[in-house]
């Protein structure tokens, strides 16, 4: 792993690359945590939470929420062939996109892999935009794919 500080802009910019890194560590996503997320947020679809009739409906269990996935994110964070140093504080700055493309069923794991899209100077400090894949581990097929983007900023 390489140090780049976070205000280096053509270092960063040396980490773009087309191709995906390494897969993250993978974690379950159980219906324990569906339900959780389903009553937190008030999404109590029957696709999520009724094992019984989601069993016979389209997805042939409970599927989890896209957005439960998306939150996973810190938990599957994929590793990094490069470290910035230097920084204050780094905040999520958005999503330049977003597609849930395949179901998560409950009991699935979930990994992830990333790839640097994109280096900005910004007013604040730097932006960085990765692409991020999600999938289930033992899918050929991303269930989530996303351009996140990360704001580093000074002290």
């Amino acid at each position: 792993m390489i140090d780049i500080p976070f205000d280096d802009i053509e270092a960063a910019r040396g980490q773009v690359s087309g191709e995906f890194g390494p897969w993250g560590e993978s974690c379950e996503v159980s219906q324990v945590m569906i339900d959780t997320f389903a009553e937190l947020t008030s999404d109590r679809q029957w696709i999520h939470v009724d094992p019984t009739r989601a069993a016979a409906g389209p997805f042939g269990s409970t599927i989890a929420h896209g957005f439960l996935v998306l939150a996973m994110l810190p938990a599957v964070r994929p590793p990094n062939t490069y470290r910035l140093t230097g920084w204050g504080a780094v905040a999520n700055y958005g999503i330049r996109a977003l597609r849930f493309l395949r179901p998560v069923h409950s009991g699935s794991s979930i990994r992830a892999c990333s790839h640097l899209l994109d280096v900005e100077q910004h007013r604040r400090g730097t932006l960085l935009t990765q692409q991020v894949k999600v999938q289930c581990v033992g899918a050929d097929q991303p269930s989530l794919l996303l351009e996140l983007q990360l704001l580093y900023m000074p002290c």
